[in-house]
């Protein structure tokens, strides 16, 4: 078997380059332990940045494992993987042929760390175990999310999901749009005439950016050009931007907004700290971000500007009626089973996980121990919201050990304050109706390895070579007019390349999925 890992590592290296009750004591009394003996198992986790993991000196003795380890009659051998070395330390692991019983990936099953393990059927696979003995599972979680951790045909993985992949917003300062007297903006124009009604009240940057057009592609988004997507058209794969059409529309857009002062004239070089800045002491009017910061950036922009008041609206629609921000993709996390691994344990790791949607699980990750960090009066929680960094990461940390669950938001958390309720709403009645899909390739293409200039910087930024000529046309020093030229470099300096693997991969349905938009 490992002489079997090896190889495919090696293949993959070369390729990629590039790239239930409590089961301890549910209501019926059942364990997942056998009789009195506890379920023992070694799994590796994702650190996923997280301080108070990455500080503890013996994460097996951290009282929140050891807490679980109560509630499911198990005993777990956890080895933690920091989150920046992850790739690195999985491909070791998998070379050198220790591997815990159970193997956390950051992503799906056929992704670049996990070095073709599934292919070379270093785990087993799940559907049987999971009909059998995870009910909750099978009924939550969504098909998208299966195919992500499934290969020819089977599944492999029980993910931690992300049922509605609509998580980042478009805020605005309440407050000043109240002053401006306009409504809430539904078009680009309108959007237009709120920066430049911002700017009249004094703000600073009535529209906040941020180099690479991270997280500040709202008009991208309205006309459907975000640079790093990609379309199926007359059954090819192209990007977003070879929409000539919009793309030059979004880029007038972008150039209205500089002409105008509704940006920093040093917009291209506004790094993710001094976006962060601006937003936090007041002198923006409107910004892109994860929705699930609604609650700290109220907390934060009040401290510095009282009487401010943050919402999140709808993002502004274009010609097509399209509008939002990228639709992450259906998971974040997901656990596999060594195929050396005995059915029996097999089966009562299954279990644990089906247990990890229940009430009493949602309860526990959600706000911990009753008592200790939360108390019930007259059916009434009262949770002690963490106030310090170190409160907040042990948090984060808690909820990180609950392994399978939808990640979108914790609703059960949320619902306990105004904010979280306001949260909750934007989610179910505005981020669940805006968003754009793409076409997503995992393992990711041979050929961005090969060009990496054309491809993708990341999920939500794109090639370096389109990026470059668009804030060179936005600075006035290229034509816009010019953008079927820059199309024509794209495709002369190996993107036919890529698209025509992009192409046989879609056609051959191999490890391609087609998010729609919304």
């Amino acid at each position: 078997m490992k002489k079997s890992v090896t190889v495919v590592l090696a293949s993959s290296l070369a390729l990629g380059s590039l790239a239930a009750c409590s089961p301890a004591n549910d209501s019926k009394g059942t364990s997942t332990g056998t009789g009195n003996e506890k379920l023992k198992f070694s799994i590796s986790l994702t650190t996923s940045g997280n301080n108070y993991a990455e500080s503890s000196p013996d994460i097996n003795k951290d009282k929140w494992v050891q807490k679980l380890e109560e509630l499911t009659n198990a005993d777990f051998d956890i080895r933690l993987i920091p989150l920046k070395e992850f790739d690195q330390k999985m491909a070791v692991m998998f070379a050198g042929g220790d591997i815990p019983d159970v193997v956390q990936n950051v992503g799906g099953a056929t992704g670049k760390s996990m070095s073709g393990s599934i292919e070379a059927g270093i785990f087993m696979p799940l559907d049987d175990l999971l009909k059998q003995y995870a009910p909750n599972l099978m009924k939550q979680v969504p098909k998208e999310a299966w195919d992500v951790v499934s290969y020819q045909g089977k599944i492999y993985g029980v993910p931690a999901w992300i049922s509605n992949p609509s998580r980042r917003g478009l805020y605005i300062r309440t407050d000043l749009l109240q002053k401006s007297g306009l409504p809430e903006p539904k078009t680009v124009d309108d959007f237009l005439n709120v920066m430049r009604a911002f700017k009249k009240l004094g703000v600073e940057n009535p529209y906040q950016i941020r180099e690479n057009f991270k997280y500040a592609d709202t008009i991208l988004g309205a006309y459907d050009v975000l640079p790093s997507q990609f379309e199926i058209q007359n059954d090819q794969v192209v990007p977003k931007f070879f929409d000539v059409e919009n793309m030059t529309k979004a880029l007038q857009a972008y150039k209205t907004m500089y002409d105008e002062g509704l940006i920093p004239k040093d917009f291209a070089t506004v790094s993710s700290t001094d976006y962060s800045k601006n937003i936090e002491s007041g002198k923006s009017g409107m910004w892109t971000a994860n929705a699930e910061s609604l609650p700290s950036f109220r907390s934060k922009i009040a401290a510095a500007a009282p009487g401010s008041k943050v919402d999140i609206i709808g993002s502004p629609r274009g010609p097509e009626n399209r509008g939002g921000h990228l639709l992450y993709a259906p998971l974040s996390t997901s656990l596999y089973i060594n195929a050396k691994v005995k059915p029996e344990k097999a089966a009562q790791i299954v279990k644990l996980l089906d247990w990890m949607l229940t009430p009493e699980a949602e309860k526990f990750f959600s706000i911990g121990i009753e008592g200790e960090n939360y108390t019930v009066e007259n059916g009434k929680i009262n949770y002690k919201f963490p106030k310090t960094k170190e409160e907040v990461d042990e948090e984060g940390f808690r909820g990180n050990l609950w392994w399978a669950h939808d990640i979108t938001l914790n609703r059960l958390r949320s619902g306990l304050s105004q904010d979280g309720q306001d949260l909750i709403k934007a989610f179910d009645t505005v981020l669940a109706k805006e968003g754009l899909g793409t076409v997503r390739f995992n393992p990711t293409l041979n050929t961005f390895s090969k060009y990496p200039d054309l491809a993708p910087i990341g999920d939500d930024t794109g090639p370096k070579l389109i990026l470059d000529h668009m804030v060179k046309m936005i600075y006035g020093k290229e034509p816009i007019s010019d953008w079927p030229k820059v199309i024509e470099e794209y495709k002369t300096k190996g993107g036919n390349e890529i698209l025509k693997e992009a192409t046989e991969r879609y056609k051959k349905k191999e490890g391609v999925t087609v998010v729609n938009n919304r």
